[in-house]
């Protein structure tokens, strides 16, 4: 299960929001199973408003960051702001291409809001709920 910080699940949703009416997408790097640094990164899918996919540039360069850090990838996050339960669509389950990674996904339409994490194996395509804790900065 990963451990989020109450900061790095704050970072998450002030990306999805700026992104808004867009989806948003980032990686978090962490090690073992807690969560370290969150990489915002550029949306530049033909259709944002349903999709997304991150700037190879900015992909590069957050995988780099990792890596002179020693992190690892732990997680992928992206949004949905229409949604106020989100859950992982055809294109995501599709797009999957990090089965050890745990799959983000921001929602915006509810009156706060929600985030889920999943297990996704795009090779079988399905998807199963993941749990993650959120801890205060003292905890992590």
């Amino acid at each position: 299960m990963l451990t989020l910080s109450k900061p790095h699940f704050r970072e998450m949703v002030e990306h999805a929001r700026r992104e808004a009416p867009h989806e948003c997408c980032g990686l978090i790097g962490g090690r073992d199973t807690r969560t370290q640094t969150i990489y915002p990164l550029r949306n530049v899918a033909a259709d944002p408003l349903v999709t997304y996919e991150a700037a190879p540039e900015d992909l590069f360069a957050a995988q780099r960051a990792m890596r002179d850090r020693g992190e690892q990838l732990l997680a992928i996050y992206h949004s949905h702001p229409r949604a106020g339960d989100p859950t992982p669509s055809a294109t995501d389950v599709r797009l999957a291409y990090y089965p050890s990674a745990v799959y983000f996904i921001v929602g915006l339409a509810g009156e706060a809001p929600c985030l889920r994490a999943f297990r996704i194996s795009e090779r079988e395509g399905r998807w199963e709920s993941a749990e993650y804790d959120v801890v205060t900065d003292a905890d992590h």
